[in-house]
């Protein structure tokens, strides 16, 4: 048998919910490319992209906290999330953790959501970097040829 190989990728679409009149935050995302998969392989597809929350404002300096929470994505679902190609589909997770133990998600549902901080003074940016780490996971024997992909949204709540 031949094995099969698939290009995935989850996307990340950005989001940004204001709660805060005293700060403005800019987010901005690096996709987790999967690359090339062969079902027939026991090894994951480890890859890692990015969130980046840029803050700052126009008045006095503030102390300025935030969240940042991925969606489900096309699936609906945390448990598993699932990267499409037309009616194929292949099974993928996002986390906060390199040791890919704690799901990034929206707090719900055993899934976590990523918090930081800032201090922010007047017309001075500040950036912060959170790694997100994916993983495609070994042996999805029914995936087909194809280009996989799953739109995932980012919430920055300040």
């Amino acid at each position: 048998m031949t094995p099969r190989f698939a290009r995935a990728v989850a996307m990340l679409a950005l989001g940004v919910l204001a709660s805060s009149a005293q700060a403005s935050c800019i987010v901005s995302a690096v996709p987790t490319l999967f690359g090339s998969y062969n079902p027939l392989s026991a090894s994951a597809n480890d890859s890692t992209g990015s969130v980046t929350v840029t803050c700052g404002i126009h008045a006095i300096a503030i102390l300025q906290s935030y969240t940042v929470a991925l969606s489900t994505g096309s699936s609906g679902s945390y448990a598993p999330r699932r990267l499409h190609a037309g009616a194929s589909t292949l099974q993928y997770q996002l986390y906060r953790d390199a040791a890919r133990t704690s799901v990034w998600g929206d707090g719900s549902g055993g899934t976590a959501i990523v918090s930081g901080g800032f201090l922010l003074s007047v017309l001075v940016p500040v950036s912060a970097t959170h790694t997100v780490y994916g993983r495609l996971p070994g042996l999805q024997t029914t995936a087909t040829p194809g280009s996989y992909t799953d739109t995932i949204t980012v919430t920055v709540t300040y």
